[in-house]
């Protein structure tokens, strides 16, 4: 797996642990959906279906998993209510690897002459510091040069916050203070990383959500900023959604992909919510790959998304 292969031995027991709300509250609901229940029926696709959009999989997906669960009902002739697990698990894995043949998708950074630049997007409250400190940590650990670079500068707490990820991890960091030009931020902070050549640059930006316009012209201004001292940059625009707030992630994600060129996600705080099936419903509806979800608190609790191993443990029973 390349970058990330020495965090790999504790990654399914995280995991696990990780998505145990979801499990107990989706296990749960099929156990009673099936009760007394011999086949898979239209009484129990009816309550499956009620039980995926609560579960936050989302109307749009849900119906997807409903329509492939039909056509192998009729296709299978006799499925048992007891294998409606194995089929769940089996026809999400299906549908998801039909969006994205890829089943693991971290930032695999080419060699290159200059930094690699990700910019940070998202709300606030959705763990985009703490997520950035993540990953700081990961690529520090992998043998990558970091810089951080404090852009979100309309709070106080959130160059604070930066901060002390920062001396957590131990990873230097350029910023400004409150009230400092976000672009102006984001300009040194690059001039510095091409200084010092470092490997990899991550820049914070405001978590606000004022209009798609207002968005939109903050986050070009910051971008063509930084193109000025590596036309390439950023490289990746990352985007932090907090899964336990089920549709509203969605939501964001709609707000935040019309308002700028994102072509990452991470969804947070899987490890606190029962709403862990919006991932599932996430990353079949934006075709933008998930890389990273975070489940705990601690700085070792990021992990690379693995749709395949992410579906078979919210369907185990183990």
């Amino acid at each position: 797996m390349g970058l990330f292969d020495f965090f790999s031995k504790k990654k399914k027991e995280q995991l696990n642990e990780g998505l145990e709300m979801t499990k107990k509250s989706v296990f749960s609901k099929i156990t009673k959906a099936i009760a007394g229940k011999s086949k898979v029926d239209d009484e129990v696709l009816d309550n499956l279906e009620e039980i995926l959009v609560t579960s936050d999989v989302g109307v749009t997906t849900t119906l997807k998993i409903i329509e492939r669960i039909e056509a192998r009902v009729a296709r299978d002739k006799y499925l048992g209510a007891d294998e409606l697990n194995s089929i769940l698990k089996e026809e999400i894995a299906a549908l998801l690897s039909e969006n994205d043949s890829d089943s693991i998708s971290g930032f695999d950074f080419p060699k290159m002459e200059v930094p690699y630049v990700i910019m940070v997007v998202g709300v606030n409250g959705v763990g985009k510091t703490t997520t950035i400190g993540k990953l700081a940590y990961q690529f520090k650990m992998a043998g990558k040069s970091v810089l951080l670079g404090a852009a979100d500068t309309f709070r106080a707490a959130a160059v604070d916050q930066l901060t002390i990820w920062s001396e957590r991890v131990d990873v230097p960091l350029i910023s400004q203070g409150m009230g400092a030009d976000p672009a102006s931020v984001a300009y040194d902070t690059l001039k510095s990383a091409v200084a010092n050549k470092a490997d990899v640059v991550i820049i914070d930006t405001a978590g606000r959500l004022h209009n798609k316009i207002n968005l939109m012209n903050e986050l070009t201004k910051i971008k063509n900023v930084m193109k000025k001292i590596i036309p390439e940059a950023p490289q990746e625009i990352l985007l932090i959604l907090d899964a336990s707030t089920g549709q509203n992630a969605i939501e964001q994600a709609k707000q935040f992909t019309a308002a700028t060129e994102v072509n990452a996600l991470a969804l947070t705080k899987l490890d606190g919510t029962a709403k862990g099936g919006v991932v599932i419903g996430i990353s079949d509806q934006f075709k933008i790959p998930v890389k990273y979800i975070g489940i705990g608190e601690k700085k070792e609790d990021l992990q690379l998304f693995d749709k395949f191993e992410f579906v078979d443990s919210l369907f185990s029973q183990e």
